[in-house]
């Protein structure tokens, strides 16, 4: 029997410009479209989950808005369960983004509900929930530090699997990740925390700034964890990924080559995806594999949400490779 996806996270509105190519600072363009759609990580990654068929909620906070109505209809149509996503005095999140002919993006975020996910929102959220072994409780971090943790030390208490996707990545330290089953940075948000890891203990981030050599820094620090067993997956974009466990040898998973129309929202489908696996039962390496191949496949059309594959869609990807 599988477990349940709980995502701990952000809900926001995107506001999207699509044009040839993204501004350089003080430089304004014009001629790019514009469109609105439904976002934020944990929103997105709740959505990828509950797409592969994993039974998902969701713990966060929308503001008493229009858009915070809408976003809040647009979880449920997806059949996630939202007993706890709470109403917040503040408006509801917005990304503001820029994406290029290429598919590449720049996202500044106006917090708003989000910042106000506490602690004990989470306390009460995921107490309503009782996740339990088999369960995964996926913790993004647009929401606050505090709140974040405590997710994950719930998390681990009940024997769930814990992933922690950092980002943003600033501010999280080893009290935090430590708490992580599986850790999902990508690239920049490795270089990070390595860096600000290493300047708390007084040591070197690392050989060259290389993925492997930079997560093995983390890992060293916390050879135990829950679950899956500790281990840091470092996303790579059109590279696919990298599993790093204690002590074990690095794997490599590749991705598909596609046709990229957009990357926003292509980590939340790699992040819900591997939750969604991880919750059904498969090894960290297969799904990572299937998550990697769902990030490729968001890629494929516009908006954080829409490119985001069902189980047949990802299965027929799959064989196509």
């Amino acid at each position: 029997m599988s477990g349940r996806v709980i995502v701990v996270g952000s809900v926001n509105v995107d506001l999207v410009a699509y044009g040839e190519r993204l501004p350089s600072p003080g430089e304004t363009l014009t001629g790019a479209t514009f469109s609105r759609h439904h976002g934020g990580k944990g929103a997105n990654q709740a959505v990828a989950a509950a797409r592969l068929g994993a039974t998902t909620a969701f713990v966060g906070a929308l503001g008493d808005d229009d858009f915070g109505a809408d976003a809040r209809a647009a979880l449920v149509a997806e059949g996630i369960d939202v007993g706890g996503l709470a109403t917040a005095p503040e408006a509801t999140g917005v990304a503001l983004i820029l994406v290029d002919a290429r598919g590449e993006n720049l996202i500044s975020v106006a917090s708003g509900a989000n910042a106000a996910v506490t602690a004990d929102l989470v306390r009460t959220g995921l107490a309503r929930l009782r996740p339990a072994s088999g369960d995964v409780v996926l913790v993004g971090h647009e929401i606050p530090t505090a709140a974040a943790l405590v997710a994950l030390s719930l998390g681990r208490a009940a024997d769930a699997t814990t992933i922690l996707n950092p980002a943003p990545a600033g501010g999280i330290d080893r009290s935090t990740f430590g708490l992580a089953a599986v850790l999902t940075p990508n690239r920049g948000e490795l270089v990070t925390i390595a860096a600000e890891d290493a300047r708390r203990v007084g040591r070197g981030a690392g050989s060259g700034g290389e993925p492997e050599a930079l997560a093995r820094t983390l890992l060293d620090a916390n050879s135990e964890g829950p679950g899956v067993g500790q281990a840091v997956v470092v996303t790579l974009g059109a590279a696919g990924a990298l599993v790093l466990r204690h002590a074990r040898e690095a794997v490599d998973v590749p991705a598909m080559a596609v046709r990229a129309i957009d990357t926003v929202g292509a980590g939340d489908a790699f992040n819900g995806a591997l939750a969604a696996g991880l919750a059904a039962g498969l090894d960290l390496e297969t799904a990572t594999g299937r998550a990697v191949a769902a990030a490729a496949v968001s890629t494929t059309r516009a908006g954080a949400r829409e490119g985001m594959p069902t189980t047949a869609e990802l299965e027929r990807f799959l064989a196509a490779g």
